[in-house]
Parts: structure tokens; sequence; C-alpha cells
């Protein structure tokens, strides 16, 4: 493309651009409209679990949330090359498509909502090229966050997690000074009874901090190693934050006030660790850029005695 060389013809060439971003805009609206019809029943079964299951609940947010991302990155949007990736972005339509067959043909929801995921990057290219899907890659993959995990993975995750959350208790009061008995998944404190149940094995904790994360680290201008920390980061976090709410909660099933934890401080202790978690990315967001120290300019190179003289300047 010509460098424009008159305001006039810069003013042309922001017009012509905007023209063709809204146009493309035009073009992503009916697209996704058309998405919603084909996958509605695949869009309905995501929300109902959703819904239904505490453990990946915060998924629900997850498509207001990358809206507002996309929202935000709408001048940089605007000012890319639209340019269609037909190849690209029709083999990943058809690809989720054979995913999606695949599920239908096999019963496994899993993969009819990954294909719903993948659709959307296959538009995305389709419609905006390379240059658009490099710019919401960051979003693309945050939706991967709003399918729960197969039942199988599901399994694999939460049994340790249980088990872990049960020893690390037992570790957290007894260096506390409370005497501890562990029979399985059910711990005795001081001759109180508690079971570390499935729903506390901090799933819940680990999927919601995952997705505070990842928004954090799309939001925060940092070096790409520092944002992959930060969601890395965000697993040792979870299961820190629910160890400390399941002690808090023994103990008070230790001091006779099982019916207050039960009802009340469980959810409510699960509702305080978020901002605490938020608080202590923030802090290693802080801590990194101590860390980190940025380049030294390079000096300006000294200009030779030809160069002094020519510019007139004092040898």
């Amino acid at each position: 493309m010509a460098k424009p060389r008159y305001p006039s013809d810069v003013k042309a060439l922001h017009e012509i651009t905007v023209s063709l971003f809204q146009s493309w805009l035009a073009v992503g609206v009916v697209g996704l409209a058309i998405l919603a019809w084909a996958y509605w029943a695949t869009i309905h079964s995501l929300a109902r679990d959703l819904y239904a299951d505490d453990n990946y609940s915060v998924g629900l947010l997850v498509p207001f949330v990358a809206f507002y991302l996309v929202w935000r990155e709408r001048d940089a949007l605007r000012q890319c090359v639209w340019r269609p990736a037909w190849w690209g972005g029709i083999g990943l339509i058809l690809a989720a498509q054979a995913a999606r067959l695949y599920g239908l043909l096999f019963l496994f929801e899993s993969a009819q909502r990954y294909a719903l995921i993948l659709t959307v990057v296959g538009m995305v290219l389709l419609i905006g090229g390379w240059r658009v899907f490099r710019r919401l890659l960051w979003v693309l993959l945050f939706l991967l966050l709003m399918v729960p995990l197969p039942g199988r993975v599901h399994n694999m995750i939460s049994g340790p997690l249980q088990t872990q959350a049960a020893t690390g208790a037992v570790f957290l009061l007894e260096v506390l000074g409370a005497s501890v008995h562990r029979t399985g998944n059910v711990l005795t404190v001081n001759g109180a009874e508690v079971a570390v149940a499935e729903a506390c094995s901090g799933l819940r904790m680990l999927t919601a901090f995952v997705v505070v994360a990842a928004t954090l680290a799309f939001l925060v201008r940092r070096p790409r190693w520092q944002k992959a920390v930060l969601v890395i980061s965000s697993v040792p976090v979870a299961i820190v934050c629910n160890l400390a709410r399941l002690c808090i909660t023994a103990e008070l099933f230790a001091m006779g006030f099982g019916k207050l934890a039960e009802t009340f401080f469980h959810d409510f202790a699960g509702l305080m660790m978020m901002p605490l978690a938020v608080l202590i990315l923030a802090a290693e967001l802080a801590l990194m850029k101590k860390l980190v120290v940025p380049d030294a300019q390079a000096p300006a190179p000294s200009r030779g005695p030809a160069r002094r003289a020519a510019a007139g300047e004092e040898p």
C-alpha cells in the first residue's frame, strides 16, 4: 500500500479502513448468528451443565469476559488489515465439523463443545485473516475455559486434588497444634469429624482462579513469559487458598461451630478466597517487575570527524 503524502490521502485511507472494518464486522455478526443457530443444542446443554455444576460455574462468565476483551481491542482491530484466510478458515471449520460428528456418533459431548470453539476460531480466520487471528489468539484460547473437562480428565484431577486437600489439611492442622486423625478423606479434629468431600477438593476454586489469572494476564502489559507464569501459578495459588479455607472450616467444627461452618462459612470462605487470590497474583506481578531489570538502551553511535564537520559541530 502506497504511503499517503497529503492529509486528504490519510483521511481517505482512514475512511476506507473504517468502512472495511464495519463491513467485515457485519459479516462476523451474521456468522455468529448462524453459528448460534447451528450449535443451539450444544450451547443449551453446555449452559445447563455449567449452571448445575459448581466446579465449572465460572464458565458462564467466560463468553461475557471474552466479549469485553474483544471490545477492548476494537481500536487495534480497526487498524488491522482484514484479509480472509480461506484455506485456514475453511480447514478449521471442516475439522470442527468432523469433531462434532464424532461427538454425535459416539455420544461424546465434550467433542461437540470443543468443536464449537474450533468453529469460532475458524470463523475468525475465514473473516479476519491471520493478522486478526494473532491479535485475538489469547481470547480464543480463553474460550476453552468455558468448556468443562471431559469426565475421564475430571476424575483424574478431582480424586488426587481431594486426597491432596485432606493430606495438606492434616499437616497444617497439626502444625497449628490440633490433634488430627485421618481415615481416608475423613478427618477427626479434636474429636470432631470433618469429611473432605469432592466439593472440598478445590477444583471449583482452581477453575475460578485460572479464569481470573487468564483475564488479568490479558489486561496487564507484560512480556509473554510473565503472563504465562501468572496463569500457571494460579494452580498452586488455588491449592494453597483451598487448604486455608479447609483448615479454618475444620477448626470451626472442632470448636463446636459445625452448623455455622457447614451452612455459612464454607461458602463464604470460598468467596473470600477470590480477592485473596487476586492480591497474591498482583503481588506476583509486582515481584516479577522488581526482579526483571529492563535492558539498558544502547549508546548512540558517535559521529566521525567528517560528520561533525558537515554538521558544523566542534571536533
